[in-house]
């Protein structure tokens, strides 16, 4: 069967209507982001003071700490926007409706790349106001690295949601804390190679590894690293095949055992 696309921008302006009723919701977007920027855009600025590595590339920690709220908020516009679904009971709702489980995984999806966009956005206009520092600058690459990073947050999304769907709300931790595990192995910051050897091999298995290592390539050497775009690419598609098949998955489990009518606070 072949999913609405009536049906999945219908759940989108419902989304979006939610938002535009609560302005802490809108601030909220935008608020982390741009507190993460200034804090490291003084760091940044501090560093390449001291540091030859850091003051070979203007505004090298402002970039990373901006492409790290891209794959952060991909995650949490998914796995909060279904939570909300949950804390309000309307599962059950939304069920009984003809919306399918893959349209409200699609508008999930939509509703996250608009979040991200306004909170990542407000930030990055922020650094050319206060550190005159655009990421825009890195012009394709920032695109390819921009959809590898959602992407990635899109299938960890999926992945909690399908935890939540299993095991219940008591999992709900996860949605902040899981995208932290990954931010070591990463390279945000630093490259890759100074992680350990072990950390090394399991790092090149995460699409924001290449995302990192591409974007130093791209402001100090000003060379699109090839490379590390297919790895990113070929990983996040099996990523986001892993994270919607859970989905699915979790969600028969769910309904079999009339979990989606149990579920709330």
């Amino acid at each position: 069967m072949c999913a609405s696309l009536n049906r999945i921008l219908a759940m989108v302006v419902r989304y979006l209507y939610l938002m535009r009723a609560s302005w802490p919701r809108l601030f909220e977007l935008a608020y982390w982001p741009t507190v993460q920027m200034i804090l490291w855009g003084l760091i940044n600025r501090f560093l390449a003071e001291q540091s030859a590595w850091v003051a070979q590339a203007s505004g090298l920690l402002i970039a990373a700490v901006l492409l790290w709220d891209v794959l952060f908020r991909a995650q949490l516009g998914v796995s909060i926007v279904f939570f909300e679904e949950m804390y309000s009971r309307n599962l059950g709702n939304l069920f009984v409706s003809p919306l399918r489980p893959l349209e409200l995984a699609w508008s999930l999806l939509a509703v996250s790349l608009l979040r991200t966009l306004i909170g990542v956005g407000v930030a990055a206009g922020l650094a050319i106001v206060l550190y005159h520092y655009s990421i825009f600058d890195m012009g394709l690459a920032l695109l390819a690295f921009f959809a590898n990073l959602l992407v990635m947050g899109w299938a960890i999304g999926l992945m909690i949601v399908a935890l939540v769907m299993r095991y219940g709300l008591g999992v709900e931790g996860l949605a902040w804390a899981i995208i932290f595990a990954f931010a070591p192995l990463s390279g945000i910051y630093y490259p890759v190679a100074v992680l350990p050897d072990w950390a090394q091999s399991v790092a090149w298995f995460l699409p924001s590894s290449h995302v990192f290592e591409g974007m130093r390539a791209v402001m100090r050497d000003h060379a699109f690293p090839r490379e590390h775009f297919h790895a990113a690419l070929f990983l996040n598609l099996a990523y986001i095949a892993l994270g919607l098949l859970l989905y699915r998955l979790a969600f028969h489990v769910a309904r079999q055992r009339g979990l989606l009518l149990q579920m709330g606070e």
